[in-house]
């Protein structure tokens, strides 16, 4: 696959991820969190909010891998 499309998907990949997870987060904080005390926010706020990063380095690093090299 060339580097140029494989950013293009992990750019795309991303973006649906982080909409995806926020809005996920959210609800589970809603749903869960509605009678908790302000530490518990703060520490499930402070989880979540680093969480993400994991699955988007995954894609980063399949996005910079490098390409095949063109035979001639």
């Amino acid at each position: 696959m060339p580097p140029r499309l494989r950013k293009l998907i992990g750019t795309i990949l991303i973006i649906i991820l982080v909409l995806a997870y926020a809005l996920i987060a959210t609800t589970v904080a809603s749903a869960t969190l509605g009678q908790s005390a302000w530490y518990i926010h703060l520490l499930y706020f402070a989880v979540t909010g680093l969480l993400w990063i994991l699955p988007a380095m995954l894609i980063i690093k399949w996005m910079e891998k490098p390409g095949k090299p063109r035979g001639r």
